[in-house]
This record gives structure tokens, C-alpha cells and sequence, in this order.
């Protein structure tokens, strides 16, 4: 494992994502680290995750329309991790395959162009779960750090917590080896529970998310998609 303990000098720094939660089940430590290192920090959702249920994380009657709620919860949660914006777009949830490359471009593009990033942080090349969007936002951010000469950091999984919850019955995690890891990170995971309480829609106790994170207990694994 090739790995350092701190995180790039970026000023600015632009997540993509796919759907409200990436930020925070995802990304959320890494997100509220940069920040409290002052960096300014700027989440790009390209949908409003309106493909998904509504669950009731305390088991409570959620009522309304889900794309509204779910953007309301994105927005508590980009706070509670200390980012500086939020820019949610109207992508077809679960169609960001279908929809194309120059579409996602377009709307990458356009949010670079805004915030003038000096690097850009996502989701792996694998999408973690495998999920298409995942793998399609991610795509677009790497696109875009090569057409703006930007780095591209990326959160992954180590095989070994992957194989551990295919183990306990939660399959479907894609994780990398011990050296394809550029960055293990130490972090504190407390803005990042707090913006996981701001999506009770989704947060479903008993969810594979909490055991995830038991799982990396204080540290983040990251590898770099396109070195600055």
C-alpha cells in the first residue's frame, strides 16, 4: 500500500456524485476533513435519487415527494459536513448510462466553470457497489480532470472490509488490493454520522452502512484516478 496520511493542498475542491447520500454515506469523511482544513468544499449531485424508497430510518410514516425531501436532506447533510455549496441537478436517477456521455459532460462542465475547482473527489472507478450511476459520475469526473489538468481523488474500499461483509452476507462490494491504495487517511467520522442522521429517508437501521463503517473504524482508504 503506497500511502500517505494527508489529503491534497486544494483550496477548492469539487465532489460528483450520483444521488443524495453519496456525499455522506460515501464520501462524508473525507468531504468534513478537507473542509476543516479549509478547503472549500462543493458537492455536484447529478439527480435528485427520486428512483429510490422512502424508508423511515426510525421506522416513522415519510410522506411527501421524494425528490423534494430528498433534496432537503442533501442540504442539511452538505452543511453538516461543512461544504460551501451545493448543486443538485435533474438527471434520470438510474438512467445515467442511458443518458449518455455529453450530457453528464455538459453538467460537469458547467459546475467546473462555476466553482473552479483544483481537484475533484468521487466515488471509484467501480462505483464501490457496482451501481451504474456510480460508475457514470465517476466517469464524468475523471473526463473532466483530464480536460482541466485536475487531479482526481477517488474513496475506495479495501478488498479485506469488502470480503468481510461479503462474509457477513452483504455482497456486492468492490474493493482493491493492498497496492492499487495511494492514501490512507485517519479521520473523525463525527460530521459524517451527523450528515448520515440529515437522509432518515434512506439511513435504514440495520442497513449495510453501519457495519461498512464499523468496519473502517477511523481511516479512509482513497486512490488517485488522475494524479494532479
Amino acid at each position: 500500500m503506497r500511502t500517505t496520511t494527508g489529503l491534497p493542498d486544494w483550496d477548492t475542491v469539487l465532489a460528483v456524485v450520483a444521488h443524495p447520500d453519496d456525499e455522506s454515506f460515501g464520501l462524508g469523511a473525507i468531504l468534513s476533513t478537507l473542509a476543516a482544513a479549509g478547503a472549500r468544499v462543493h458537492v455536484l449531485c447529478l439527480t435528485r435519487g427520486e428512483a429510490s424508497t422512502l424508508h423511515g430510518a426510525r421506522g416513522e410514516e415519510i410522506e411527501g415527494d421524494l425528490s423534494v425531501i430528498r433534496e432537503r436532506e442533501l442540504r442539511a447533510a452538505a452543511d453538516a459536513l461543512g461544504a460551501r455549496g451545493v448543486t443538485l441537478l435533474d438527471l434520470p436517477d438510474g438512467g445515467l448510462t442511458a443518458l449518455g456521455a455529453d450530457a453528464i459532460d455538459d453538467a460537469v462542465e458547467r459546475e467546473i466553470e462555476a466553482v473552479r475547482p483544483d481537484g475533484l473527489v468521487a466515488f471509484d472507478s467501480t462505483g464501490i457497489s457496482g451501481h451504474p450511476d456510480h460508475v457514470a459520475a465517476t466517469a464524468a469526473a475523471v473526463r473532466a480532470g483530464e480536460r482541466h489538468d485536475l487531479g482526481v481523488l477517488a474513496w475506495v474500499l479495501p478488498d479485506a472490509i469488502c470480503a468481510t461483509l461479503a462474509g457477513e452476507g452483504y455482497a456486492g462490494f468492490l474493493g482493491r488490493p493492498a497496492d492499487e491504495i495511494d492514501l490512507a487517511l485517519t479521520v473523525d467520522r463525527a460530521a459524517q454520522l451527523a450528515a448520515v442522521e440529515c437522509h432518515p429517508s434512506q439511513a435504514v437501521p440495520g442497513s449495510v452502512l453501519w457495519r461498512r463503517l464499523e468496519l473502517q473504524g477511523d481511516t479512509e482508504h482513497l486512490r488517485w484516478l488522475r494524479r494532479p
